[in-house]
């Protein structure tokens, strides 16, 4: 099971979010904080992009909530080995 960053867990909440393109970005957060972002953004004004944290990089990236197409919960760095 993941824990959310600065938790005090060793496990890191990571969602990854699948584009219309197919191309896949692995995110830091839980399901559920990202699916927030990204409506939250969808429901700004037009061409609102949600800004997200890359995992893995910290790399900020910013997704267009029209593109979206999927989110799965991923494996957190820690249980991958």
């Amino acid at each position: 099971m993941s824990e959310a960053a600065g938790s005090g867990g060793d496990a890191v909440a990571l969602t990854v979010v699948t584009m219309t393109t197919g191309e896949r970005y692995e995110i830091d957060g839980s399901a559920e904080s990202v699916e927030t972002a990204i409506v939250g953004a969808s429901r700004g004004s037009i061409m609102q992009l949600a800004w997200l944290t890359e995992a893995g990089t910290g790399r900020s990236i910013a997704i267009n909530p029209l593109h979206v197409v999927a989110l799965e919960t991923a494996a957190s760095p820690s249980a991958r080995g």
